[in-house]
């Protein structure tokens, strides 16, 4: 069964972010870290991976990236310190961890 991620990148605590949508997530936090797309991450050097979600359609998964676009940053700053507040970088764990066992599967 393939899975959608719905994920928040930036360039530090506290600093710029990005909200993406994607069905591999590592190989798409792979392209942001070695800036293989022209835009934003590439532009603002945002590639730290700070929080994600994982859904079962593509429709939940584009719902939900939508919806966090649309809030405030506060709340997204919220969103990624009830999870990781010590804003570390996951894409290392969630390489040597495929299963990603941070979060539940979402419908």
């Amino acid at each position: 069964m393939k899975n959608f991620f719905v994920y928040i990148l930036c360039n530090k605590r506290n600093g710029t972010l990005y909200t993406g949508i994607t069905s591999d997530l590592i190989k798409r936090v792979y392209e942001h870290k070695n800036k293989l797309s022209d835009g934003f991450t590439k532009k603002y050097n945002v590639h730290n991976l700070v929080w994600y979600e994982i859904y079962e359609t593509a429709e939940s998964a584009i719902t939900r990236e939508k919806q966090i676009k649309k809030w405030e940053r506060k709340w997204k700053l919220e969103l990624i310190e009830k999870d990781n507040s010590n804003w570390n970088d996951l894409y290392d764990y969630i390489c040597e961890n495929s299963g990603f066992p941070l979060k539940g599967l979402r419908e």
